[in-house]
This record gives C-alpha cells, sequence and structure tokens, in this order.
C-alpha cells in the first residue's frame, strides 16, 4: 500500500461539534406556543413564512408545521409542492431550532413527492429565528392526521389503515383561549390535564408559583390538583388535574383566574419569605425535565 494511499484511508473524519442551547424558540414571537406543540399537541398545524431572501433562494413554496409526520419524519414534501416540518421527531440534535432550519432547507431543496434527507447531525448554520418571518402562529387543531396527505393518497387502503392507526393515538385536546399556549387534553374516562407552558424564564416563573403555592392559591378550583411542572426547552409548564368531565371549555374561567393571580405575583419583587422558600423546593422536587 503505498504511503499516499493509506494516509487518506487513516486520516481522522471531522466530527460535527454537537452545540446544546437550552431555550432553542427564544427570540420567537410565540415561543410558548412552539414548546406547546413540540412537547404536549398531538395534532396540530400552523403555516410558516420564510423570509424574503429564503424565498428567492430556494423558491417560493408553502412550508407548514406541524406536530407529527408520518413515522416521526423531520420533513416531508407533498406532490403538490407544499412542505411539512415534524416538531416531535425521533432524531434530533442539542439545537431542536437548528434541526427545524435544517429539516426546511432539505425539503426546500428536495423535489415535489420526493423523500427528504435530513442530517441527524446538523453542524453549526442557519436557525429557525434566521429563516422565518417571525410573527404569532396560525394554529389548527386536528381530530387526526389527514392533513399529511394528498387527496389521492386517501383513497389507498393501505394508507387509509395506517391513517386509522395513526388517529387511534390522538387523545382529546382543546386549546384553550384563558391564556397563550394552555391547553386541556382527556388522558383517561375520568382523568384530564390543564397544561400551560409558561412565557418567563424558568428563576422567575417558579418564584411566582412558590408564592402562589404558599399562599394556597395554586388550583384550579374544586376537585383540581395540582400535579407538578415540566421543563421544557427553557421555560416551565404547570400542570394540573381536573376531572374528566365536563370538557376543557369549562376551565376557561378558573384558567383566567389564575392567570390573572400569577400575573400579579410575577409583579412582586421582595425575596421569597420562608414560606415560599419551602414552597419552592417542593416545587422542585415535583419536576420533570422533556427534551
Amino acid at each position: 500500500m503505498s504511503k499516499r494511499r493509506k494516509s487518506r484511508e487513516t486520516a481522522p473524519k471531522t466530527k460535527l461539534r454537537d452545540i446544546f442551547v437550552a431555550r432553542p424558540f427564544e427570540g420567537l414571537a410565540d415561543e410558548p406556543e412552539w414548546v406547546a406543540l413540540r412537547e404536549l399537541v398531538p395534532a396540530a398545524s400552523a403555516p410558516l413564512t420564510l423570509k424574503p431572501e429564503v424565498v428567492e433562494e430556494f423558491g417560493d413554496r408553502p412550508v407548514t408545521l406541524s406536530t407529527v409526520l408520518p413515522m416521526a419524519w423531520p420533513a416531508m414534501t407533498r406532490a403538490d409542492g407544499r412542505v411539512f416540518i415534524g416538531l416531535q421527531r425521533h432524531v434530533q440534535s442539542g439545537d431542536v431550532s437548528r434541526d427545524l432550519a435544517v429539516a426546511i432547507l432539505s425539503a426546500l431543496q428536495t423535489k415535489p413527492g420526493d423523500t427528504v434527507a435530513v442530517p441527524a447531525l446538523p453542524g453549526e448554520g442557519p436557525r429557525l429565528q434566521d429563516l422565518l418571518v417571525d410573527g404569532p402562529l396560525d394554529i389548527t387543531m386536528h381530530d387526526g392526521f389527514e392533513y399529511w396527505l394528498d387527496a389521492d393518497q386517501i383513497q389507498d387502503s393501505n394508507v387509509r389503515a395506517s391513517l386509522e392507526r395513526a388517529n387511534a393515538s390522538i387523545y382529546p385536546t382543546i386549546r384553550l383561549a384563558a391564556a397563550k399556549a394552555a391547553y386541556w387534553c382527556r388522558v383517561a374516562p375520568e382523568k384530564s390535564h390543564i397544561r400551560w407552558v409558561l412565557p418567563e424564564a424558568e428563576d422567575q416563573a417558579l418564584d411566582a408559583l412558590a408564592r402562589l403555592s404558599a399562599a394556597g392559591e395554586l388550583l384550579l378550583g374544586e376537585n383540581t390538583k395540582f400535579a407538578g411542572m415540566f421543563r421544557a426547552h427553557g421555560v416551565l409548564v404547570p400542570v394540573w388535574d381536573v376531572p374528566g368531565e365536563p370538557d376543557g371549555t369549562d376551565f376557561e374561567a378558573p384558567l383566567a383566574d389564575f392567570a390573572k393571580r400569577y400575573a400579579d405575583t410575577l409583579a412582586v419583587n421582595e425575596p421569597l419569605d420562608a414560606a415560599a422558600r419551602r414552597a419552592k423546593q417542593g416545587l422542585i422536587g415535583r419536576q420533570l425535565t422533556l427534551r
């Protein structure tokens, strides 16, 4: 073997550096909704608007954000040219925003109807914040995943069977109007949850919740229970257990009342008193981190 060939074969491969970003959606106008669609909502979609320079380079194709895609694909293109990006996927790097940006760019470079190849570790490059015209998400809640498909695909018996299985996994979910990024979902006939993605930084939100807990003002009314919190993408998601009946719309008023108490408490700048410090430790012990 020549020295040149040996050198080529033994040369170390360049490793892509994976950087963890704790709050990947920070800076987006609807950061809490991005977190909710990523972690909480089974079936929803929202159109995305690309920046003019991205459209100029890759063409003007409709891009739709989806909670999940078939087989948890990161992206797909339909025969009509539409691009779909999946938030809930199996493989990701340490920066969700970068992952989604690469999925968008990969799909825009894929012919309509073809399979989209998306690298598992994208390396450095543009993030969502660099590609999108920022603004509130126009979210549509879905009872099923039919919105994935072209009209002719739904006629295929195998596709219909697969769609029925996917639809069966959806639990009833309602987007609440009393607070932004708040969702009710029924997880069992006699049990439901209300989950609210808070927009504030973790420490600030945790202090406010601790004050409310110490004051006995953490519940949403009778027969409700504060179940704990998720830590998700740099923000907190408090969770309440509520009865399975009635449905989520009946909790709009209790959640609105709590949202006002929470907002008022956020304005308090004094150090936590002893009761609130104890309550804070209790809340920390009931946290679960989602990544």
